[in-house]
């Protein structure tokens, strides 16, 4: 993230593409690398709209989606898996930028891109909006569209403060039909999916430890933008949000956080955890110079007599007592492609349902407090009260 890759050397270029090529495969390389591109786009339009030629049959049912944001992530992962499940679903587009919304539009084959986001709120056609915008934008963005009864895909961290969290599930309570998906990939991929399985035929508490290489991030970025929640709520929240399917919300609440951390470090930072079963999990973040593989992260675990180890979301081993059980895909599975098949599944009234409203509630409040606690230095508890204090204020409205 810290580096432009189209300005690097050719060789480090090709050095790169062929290690991505063997990651993620041939297709999803390339859209990386076209996104590097679509960041620097300049061509823009005049006008609130610009209506792409390319695209002949914009006013076609079928394209009931539309997304807001339209940066990296969006553009080469979010549109990417959207158009490999259909390219015919994209409708319309919001970016503050109006050259990036432009770029992402004509690549990706949709009907046209706005400069006022409440066109989107407004289409009748959308079904489903993907928020994948700066991180306290999110909620405002899921609140307006779910007035609207449309469905949401609202990227991580999908709030970044309680009061955010207060309007987003006020906002779902009084509109039932519509439905809230989290982009919390990494429970949807496959070796974590095979990993859930062998943990639930054991009994007894769990011992978690993440260790994640995240990507160096410069001063000045807009994710240490105190409003937009740093590396805890932009990237942290993915691996909180996983220890929760772990230990399970049954299990996980009461829980006691405590941090550590060098004074003054935004990308450097240990919390452990103990859950109310006495399951304890440790995350240790670090942003140290450039990943060149992209960010690394690797589980142990060690429940009954199962011990695991899950690597970069493609190599799991699993040992339960005498046998051992070693899977490694052909490329990585972040667990992308199924969430976001999964969110588009549910655009439909008759489709999947929604994440549970105690769920969204949890997570949040979980990465909210762990953020608190790396904040302040101090240990911070979670009660069960805490967790579900937001729904009876909802009743009474």
């Amino acid at each position: 993230m810290s580096m432009d890759y189209t300005e690097a050397n050719f060789l480090f270029k090709l050095k790169k593409a062929a290690r991505y090529i063997r990651l993620y495969g041939i297709s999803r390389t390339l859209a990386k690398i076209r996104a590097q591109y679509h960041m620097k786009a300049v061509a823009s339009f005049e006008g609130s709209r610009w209506i792409n030629p390319n695209c002949r049959n914009p006013d076609s049912p079928e394209r009931n989606v539309a997304m807001i944001g339209c940066g990296n992530y969006a553009f080469s992962t979010i549109a990417y898996y959207i158009n490999k499940c259909n390219r015919g679903l994209l409708r319309c587009v919001f970016d503050i930028q109006k050259s990036r919304a432009m770029s992402l539009c004509k690549a990706h084959g949709g009907a046209f891109a706005v400069t006022d986001w409440q066109e989107i709120v407004a289409d009748p056609q959308v079904k489903i909006v993907f928020i994948a915008s700066n991180h306290a934008s999110h909620a405002e963005y899921a609140v307006a569209c779910i007035g609207a009864g449309k469905c949401v895909h609202i990227e991580k961290p999908h709030v970044v403060s309680q009061e955010q969290l207060d309007w987003l599930t006020i906002a779902l309570a009084h509109n039932s039909k519509s439905k809230v998906f989290l982009g919390f990939n990494r429970p949807r991929s496959v070796l974590f999916r095979q990993l859930q399985e062998l943990l639930a035929k054991e009994s007894g508490p769990v011992m978690i430890n993440w260790f994640v290489a995240g990507h160096e991030i410069p001063d000045g970025h807009w994710y240490f933008d105190e409003k937009e929640g740093g590396r805890v709520l932009g990237n942290l929240c993915h691996w909180t949000d996983l220890a929760l399917h772990l230990v399970t919300m049954e299990k996980a609440f009461p829980c006691t956080i405590v941090p550590s951390a060098p004074i003054g470090a935004k990308s450097d930072f240990v919390s452990s955890v103990i859950f109310a079963d006495q399951s304890c999990a440790t995350f240790t973040f670090s942003a140290k110079g450039h990943t060149f593989e992209g960010v690394r992260e690797v589980l142990n675990i060690h429940k009954g007599n199962v011990l695991a180890n899950l690597t970069d979301f493609q190599r799991l081993t699993v040992e339960v007592v005498d046998r051992k059980i070693v899977t490694r895909l052909r490329h990585r599975d972040h667990g992308h492609e199924a969430n976001i098949v999964h969110s588009l599944a549910g655009a439909n009234e008759d489709g999947v349902p929604g994440e549970d409203m105690a769920y969204i509630i949890a997570t949040a409040k979980f990465f909210l407090a762990v953020r608190q606690a790396i904040d302040s230095g101090e240990k911070v508890v979670v009660s069960r009260e805490d967790i579900g204090g937001v729904v009876p204020r909802l009743i009474k409205l």
